[in-house]
């Protein structure tokens, strides 16, 4: 899962990136409201982490500019105004959940897995296919009630596979789900994750379609 994060503090927003990296998300990282923007404009992201007291552009107006534009993607904001004028005025601008400033970064990341279930249409926690189930909140996966051990990368690799099963996925779309701008790649970094999880899951459960990517069967 890729995010984006807009957040001018820089320790809050070091702590939140460092945070959601080890709870698996690939995590890119603004300091105002412009940049926010045309990140957005270039790159495909899972959910928006926005705070509200922006520079060049403040986040209730980075919020309208996203609705009016016909963007739909799932916004959290998160700030240290917790007056109810301000909770108001921002869910009502469109954000689908509102934090208050300081939280702790395991109900903030309930919270992202909250709205993701919500985005994909699922009200349950697990997510399961055939005799796989993979937990996002814990990161645990079993295979026919075995627990099978991943790499964070692994993981994300096949919550990305179980997010859209049946469809192809081809490497660059692969990689934007693993990878933020700061993480090096490298040229066979996704065949090597796959190999991994072949050997673990099956050899015929991630199928390669030549020429176009991968994908798991429904």
């Amino acid at each position: 899962m890729r995010l984006l994060l807009v957040e001018d503090d820089l320790m809050v927003g070091e702590a939140v990136r460092k945070g959601l990296r080890q709870d698996g998300f690939a995590v890119d990282w603004v300091q105002d409201g412009a940049a926010a923007l045309s990140a957005l404009a270039q790159e495909d992201y899972q959910l928006l982490l926005l705070d509200l007291g922006l520079p060049k552009k403040n986040g209730l107006e980075v919020l309208k500019s996203l609705r009016a534009g016909g963007n739909r993607i799932p916004v959290l904001i998160m700030t240290a105004r917790d007056a109810i004028s301000d909770r108001v005025a921002g869910l009502d601008g469109g954000a689908d959940d509102y934090l208050v400033k300081p939280f702790d970064l395991e109900e903030l990341a309930a919270r992202i897995r909250a709205l993701l279930r919500r985005q994909s249409g699922r009200a349950e926690p697990l997510i399961e296919l055939g005799q796989l189930t993979l937990n996002p909140a814990t990161h645990e996966v079993l295979l026919e009630g075995r627990q099978v051990n991943l790499s964070a990368r692994e993981f994300a690799l096949l919550r990305a596979f179980l997010d859209r099963p049946g469809v192809v996925l081809s490497r660059a779309q692969l990689e934007e789900k693993m990878y933020g701008w700061d993480d090096s790649i490298e040229s066979n970094a996704v065949e090597v994750y796959i190999h991994a999880l072949r050997k673990k899951l099956g050899s015929n459960f991630i199928k390669n379609v030549r020429g176009i990517g991968y994908m798991v069967a429904k």
